[in-house]
């Protein structure tokens, strides 16, 4: 383990630039790092599946200033804009929930009812997700997808990656990550597991469980604190880069 934990410190302290996030190394990072808002930033986390380069371009086409207008203007400015299995109404119903919480007030404020009681991680997130869904009740099969749910049996949940990557860029703080909010201690977040971090945490021996699933997020986060218990999920981008770019 100690070789494999100074592999990762040296791709940590070599990701950690501007120069990862570009418009030839796709992220949807890159589109948040340029609003530094945490809505937009939710915006940019939850259409962050399928091709980097797709997603890029797909937030590349929003106007985020639409969370600030009244909800004819956003229907009327998004209704020929779909994302894969996203339909411009689930869009539009994205915006539109995101824009009543904004009037009031912040992600972070609603995130830290579930959070502040019990110091957990995923407590904070499903008040986040049980409050967008509560402020409008829309329901679509890609809506639902975006949005997710809380799940009856945690052993049986999903990764919920986009959400737990969410909350690494607003929590942490380098020249990658946002770290908008201030409420939240980074040693309590848990590793967003896409397929790159997954297959390569298998193939490094960080990971023995073969279930793509919240559980093997939970678990890759116990390795991971083991070699950084302040800031377990600093390792995440640097193992996402390393499967991507097919060096481990």
């Amino acid at each position: 383990m100690d070789k494999i934990r100074e592999l990762l410190e040296r791709e940590v302290k070599n990701r950690n630039s501007l120069e990862e996030l570009s418009y030839n190394k796709p992220d949807p990072l890159l589109i948040a790092r340029r609003y530094r808002d945490e809505y937009i930033a939710l915006i940019c986390a939850l259409f962050a599946y399928g091709s980097a380069k797709q997603i890029v371009k797909f937030l590349d086409s929003l106007d985020f200033s639409l969370l600030d207008r009244d909800e004819k203007d956003i229907r009327e400015a998004l209704a020929n804009h779909y994302y894969r299995f996203q339909k411009s109404e689930d869009v539009i119903a994205l915006f539109t929930a995101l824009s009543r919480l904004k009037r009031e007030g912040s992600l972070e404020d609603i995130f830290l009812k579930g959070y502040s009681k019990s110091g957990n991680i995923l407590d904070g997130l499903w008040s986040l997700i049980s409050t967008i869904k509560k402020i409008y009740p829309y329901s679509s099969r890609g809506y639902n997808f975006l949005i997710g749910k809380v799940p009856k049996n945690i052993n049986r949940a999903g990764t919920y990656k986009r959400y737990l990557m969410y909350l690494r860029w607003v929590v942490r703080d380098d020249n990658l990550d946002l770290g908008l909010w201030s409420s939240v201690d980074k040693r309590d977040l848990i590793i967003p597991l896409d397929t790159h971090t997954f297959n390569v945490s298998l193939r490094l021996g960080l990971l023995k469980r073969e279930s793509y699933d919240l559980k093997a997020s939970l678990e890759l986060t116990s390795i991971l604190r083991e070699f950084d218990s302040s800031d377990p999920i600093k390792y995440d981008f640097a193992i996402y880069r390393l499967g991507q770019e097919k060096i481990a």
